[in-house]
């Protein structure tokens, strides 16, 4: 994935298509309606490090297609990333192709959920949590 990656998403609010960008230092927003989109991007081992240089609280999903709760846990922070879209950004990597993440951040169980903050661990969630204790979590670190 080259540092100019995009996926393509539909704006919440109009329903426009916009580009969503896997590697930015802002966060996006839709052309139509000006409005904060959801923000959620695959990553991988060669292209981690610039994905996840922004200054929105990141939470990396440690995730492997075969595991029944990182499945359960994906719509979870699907709607997370619209409720909180501008605030946060949820960056997915899976462990079975991309094993150097997974090893950085000490992933033994999947799912993991890591928090960054400006790059630096803010928080860990080992296993598949329902959205109001996420959004808790969440939460607390937007305020500090």
């Amino acid at each position: 994935m080259s540092t100019s990656a995009a996926s393509i998403t539909s704006c919440p609010h109009c329903q426009v298509k916009n580009r969503l960008p896997h590697i930015s230092k802002g966060h996006p927003r839709c052309a139509k309606c000006k409005k904060d989109l959801p923000w959620v991007v695959d990553a991988t081992d060669a292209n981690f490090a610039q994905v996840v240089d922004t200054p929105v609280l990141v939470l990396v999903d440690l995730w492997a297609p075969w595991c029944g709760p990182c499945r359960m846990v994906a719509p979870v922070l699907a709607s997370l990333a619209q409720v909180y879209a501008g605030r946060i950004k949820v960056v997915k990597i899976n462990v079975d192709d991309n094993p150097g993440i997974a090893q950085a951040y000490d992933a033994r169980s999947i799912p993991t959920l890591v928090f960054l903050r400006n790059g630096e661990v803010a928080d860990r969630v080992v296993g598949a949590q329902p959205q109001p204790a996420l959004a808790a979590r969440i939460d607390t670190l937007l305020s500090t």
